[in-house]
């Protein structure tokens, strides 16, 4: 059985895009005959709301670009770690099938038996520390590659936002109940596109040491 490494969904903090003002009118000075003051006139904040969905950053064909580089260039690095893992898991397959057989047969030596099941355990017992130190250092240094990356696009997307009169930006990806947001709304493509011409992508992107 072939072990997968985990990718953790790249996501990122949205910055709200531009501070509301609260402007506030003079007060009306209190009538002679009258010791109560009229309310004072207050200017309602008109601002406009976006909807983004992060996870389509991820698409390797219609998202970011950068990520997709990024991605392939981590997994390249840990690729000869993955077929040591994969020959692992066919060596305790293989012994899986072995042990079976023999016993199923009920023939050959209990001791050599034996000795394949302590193989095999043993065998499986790395395999699953090796499994879970591969997880750990490929999630450190996941971290330290998109880290760079994370950060630049929340920044894009805030000079986006008020290039385009945004007040606010909701990640649709990461509200529970958000399922779909109409194109007048939606700037998911948009920001997407405007990223990627701003910031083209080669595969020789450099990965953070």
């Amino acid at each position: 059985m072939n072990r997968k490494l985990l990718i953790i969904p790249f996501a990122f903090i949205l910055l709200v895009a531009t501070s509301v003002a609260f402007a506030q009118g003079p007060a009306t000075q209190p009538k002679p005959q009258t010791t109560t003051a009229e309310p004072s006139a207050v200017n309602v904040p008109v601002g406009k709301v976006a909807v983004i969905f992060s996870a389509a950053f991820q698409d390797p064909k219609a998202g970011i670009a950068k990520f997709t580089v990024l991605l392939n260039q981590l997994n390249a690095q840990f690729q000869k770690t993955q077929e040591e893992l994969n020959q692992t898991a066919q060596k305790i397959k293989q012994l899986e099938d072995e042990i079976a057989k023999a016993q199923a047969s009920g023939g050959g030596d209990p001791k050599l038996v034996q000795a394949k099941i302590d193989q095999h355990d043993q065998l499986k017992k790395d395999g699953q520390r090796k499994t879970e130190d591969a997880q750990a250092a490929y999630q450190k240094r996941r971290d330290e590659i998109f880290a760079p990356l994370q950060d630049d696009v929340a920044k894009h997307l805030d000079t986006y936002a008020k290039a385009h009169g945004i007040t606010l930006v909701i990640d649709g990806s990461q509200i529970e109940g958000i399922l779909f947001a109409a194109d007048s709304v939606n700037i998911t493509k948009a920001f997407i596109s405007d990223y990627n011409l701003k910031n083209p992508a080669t595969a020789s992107v450099t990965t953070p040491k």
